[in-house]
């Protein structure tokens, strides 16, 4: 069991949670990790960072693994396990990263099925980001350059794959209470408010944390 303090978030694509891991992790001066992991796992399996990117957070990965990777990958992954599709392999190497940063600091990790993957730790901090349909799409509209409906258009299918990604894999109702300690509302709370929530619970858990250890 760890004695770091682990701060998981999960979020709606819009809601702004990649923003909230970024400030949380700056202002506790602790690592950040989400799409970095992506990297990581590939680098442990072998890939491109580009192969591992067409098949993150997405069941379909599973089907279309060997189609997106280029013939270096595909002969990697054929000579490593012909009969484990490629996005399981990344699965179980993030889940083997996502452990061992946990066991290694106390961080901020975004995605990745983490609350699930680190569910025997005690010391974590579960949350998902939700917000309202208004302001995710002038979020993404905004940072994607893209019109009111190619915005939302993008936003229902990024939702649709994280929920299969997450359900496939956890068995749990992505984005819900039962699945999560704590659910957060970007659009009544804001960025900063939330940021300081989970900054003033982190401290207290690690105020804790060096009492115990007196």
């Amino acid at each position: 069991m760890t004695e770091h303090t682990i701060i998981t978030i999960g979020r709606q694509f819009g809601s702004g949670g990649h923003e909230i891991g970024n400030k949380l992790a700056e202002r506790l001066d602790i690592p950040l990790y989400d799409k970095n992991l992506i990297h990581m796992a590939a680098q442990e399996i072998g890939i491109t960072n580009e192969a591992a990117e067409n098949i993150n957070e997405t069941v379909l990965g599973r089907f279309l693994s060997a189609y997106v990777m280029s013939l270096g990958d595909y002969t990697a992954f054929m000579s490593r396990d012909a009969a484990e599709p490629l996005s399981d392999q990344m699965y179980r190497a993030q889940t083997e990263l996502v452990k061992k940063l946990a066991q290694r600091s106390s961080c901020v990790i975004v995605g990745r099925c983490a609350d699930y993957i680190l569910g025997d730790y005690s010391n974590c901090i579960h949350v998902f980001v939700h917000a309202f349909k208004d302001d995710r799409i002038r979020r993404i509209s905004r940072i994607y350059k893209l019109s009111e409906k190619e915005a939302w258009d993008k936003i229902r299918r990024t939702d649709r794959e994280r929920k299969l990604y997450y359900e496939t894999h956890t068995g749990r109702e992505w984005g819900s209470i039962e699945s999560h300690q704590i659910l957060f509302n970007a659009s009544l709370m804001g960025v900063d408010g939330i940021v300081d929530a989970l900054e003033a619970m982190y401290r207290a858990r690690e105020a804790k944390l060096a009492k115990k250890e007196k």
